[in-house]
């Protein structure tokens, strides 16, 4: 598959570093074209009924799949799931954004495909949190540090609210404190919470420590589609998803520049490199 067309890069501005500092993330619209899109959601139509007849025959898969319903998926290391999956890990209009807010030698942490219908998820509440190994890096002190770099991609439409949106907290990551238990049970969200309201194409990123959740469902006719893509600095070994794909997968089907986005130590012979 040939792959898709390198869009327009654009540097990252000394606006969107102070929103990125001050709010802990950044929504950018039109960030993947309408064709993009469109052949995402092919993508990842192809990978859910695939990894779902792989339940079903009880076949061995790459990470894991988690299934709510006969439609709602989760599957969790889609590198390999299709070539155009794989090429979002070094898209040229994110690594601006990567680079310039976490490191110039980013290493690749967790991938998945999120699709959600709203029936199953309508009572859905309770589920805020921050993102990290050891408690959400909690044991490092406050406020903790940009460890983790996470980059989402709205593959529907979600420009109203109370369809499975991100939720964030603006400005958590910098808090000694956690929304209260009482607050975070809340269906109708608690003051100062934001959903990200936005067409498909719509790229967010965000800092590992800001609180987020996906809201929950108005209707039973809703749903979304997502990809997520997390990033974290090359001395970091916490992402098991490291582990979780074949020989073949780091040898063979990742090109130079792709390797540098993974340990030296997952090739075979391995790499004595850094970074």
């Amino acid at each position: 598959m040939a792959e898709s067309p390198s869009p327009a890069v654009a540097p990252l501005t000394d606006a969107e570093r102070f929103a990125f500092e001050t709010d802990g993330f950044i929504v950018r619209e039109n960030f993947l074209s309408a064709d993009h899109v469109a052949r995402l959601v092919d993508a990842t139509h192809r990978a859910v009924a695939r990894r779902r007849e792989q339940i079903r025959t009880n076949q061995k898969q790459t990470g894991f799949t988690q299934t709510k319903s006969d439609q709602s998926t989760r599957i969790f290391y889609i590198l390999d799931d299709d070539p155009l999956f794989l090429e979002l890990l070094d898209w040229p209009a994110i690594l601006p954004y990567v680079h310039g807010l976490l490191s110039k030698m980013p290493h690749h942490c967790a991938s998945d495909v999120i699709v959600e219908q709203g029936k199953d998820f309508m009572n859905r509440q309770g589920e805020w949190h921050i993102d990290g190994h050891d408690d959400g890096f909690r044991n490092l002190g406050v406020p903790i540090p940009l460890l983790q770099l996470k980059v989402g991609y709205y593959l529907s439409d979600m420009t109203a609210p109370w369809q499975g949106n991100l939720a964030v907290v603006p400005g958590s990551h910098k808090s000694r404190l956690a929304p209260t238990e009482a607050d975070r049970q809340r269906r109708d969200f608690f003051p100062g919470v934001h959903q990200v309201c936005a067409p498909a194409g719509t790229m967010v990123l965000f800092h590992n420590a800001i609180w987020h959740t996906a809201a929950p469902y108005s209707g039973p006719d809703r749903g979304r589609t997502m990809l997520y893509y997390c990033y974290e600095h090359p001395w970091m070994i916490a992402s098991q998803e490291h582990w979780g794909y074949p020989k073949e997968f780091y040898n063979q089907r990742l090109s130079p520049a792709r390797q540098k986005f993974f340990h030296g130590f997952v090739f075979d012979p391995p790499q004595a490199r850094w970074g």
